[in-house]
């Protein structure tokens, strides 16, 4: 059985510059994601997709195998999904086949080994085409989530009328950045996480974070620390 990981940092980001790198409790927030996926016993390699020749840097010198992202596919409106097909072309390429890729978003660095590890035996388990992470979800599109309509006015987003109380609502949930885990196949097949069969595990929020602000960094730093502290 052959797992590899696989990590996608640009270098353009522009909600948070330069986040793929910026150190979190003392390391590149890149390297938070492949000493994770070192940890996985049954990951046997760990590939970062890059078009930025620092993170690429980075990354190496962390232990991992760079794919040369093309600048086609690092733009602020390409789709990452290309860049899986890209990398999943790439590995087959020099490596031949595999059986499961798992995408480790750097975003995501206080994951545990047991989130990845249950995403991996979900998909193994059932019939489903990817297994996907979530957690439980702050608000609802039943409840307390609205969008705008016409003269500037909001309404619900699912504006079911029997729905009055929260408790009423289903329960709902976020799609974090913790793992994605599919097959190589479905990735070259498809054009979409959510295109297939998706199953999914629930992965406690503060595991969860997924930074994409300053805010958010400040939040995992907290974090870090506070688990480091214990």
């Amino acid at each position: 059985m052959t797992i590899y990981a696989f990590i996608f940092a640009r270098g353009g980001s522009k909600g948070l510059p330069r986040k793929n790198i910026l150190p979190l409790a003392g390391k590149p927030l890149i390297n938070w994601s492949i000493d994770i996926a070192k940890s996985v016993p049954d990951i046997s390699r760990i590939f970062v997709s890059t078009d930025d020749e620092e993170i690429a840097g980075v990354a190496k010198a962390a232990g991992a195998e760079i794919i040369d992202r093309p600048t086609e596919l690092a733009s602020d409106t390409s789709a990452e999904w290309l860049s899986w097909q890209h990398a999943v072309k790439w590995v087959d390429q020099k490596y031949g086949s595999f059986e499961y890729f798992v995408s480790l978003p750097a975003t995501s660095p206080l994951r545990g080994v047991e989130d990845i590890e249950a995403a991996i035996n979900k998909l193994k388990t059932t019939a489903a085409d990817i297994c996907i992470t979530v957690s439980p979800a702050q608000r609802s599109p039943f409840f307390n989530m609205v969008k705008h309509k016409n003269d500037d006015l909001v309404e619900l987003v699912n504006n079911k009328r029997d729905i009055v109380r929260r408790q009423d609502s289903p329960e709902v949930f976020d799609i974090t950045t913790v793992a994605y885990v599919t097959t190589p196949n479905y990735i070259q097949q498809n054009k979409g996480v959510m295109s297939g069969s998706v199953t999914s595990v629930c992965v406690p929020r503060e595991r969860a974070i997924d930074i994409d602000t300053q805010i958010d960094f400040e939040f995992a730093q907290l974090l870090a620390e506070k688990a480091m502290q214990k």
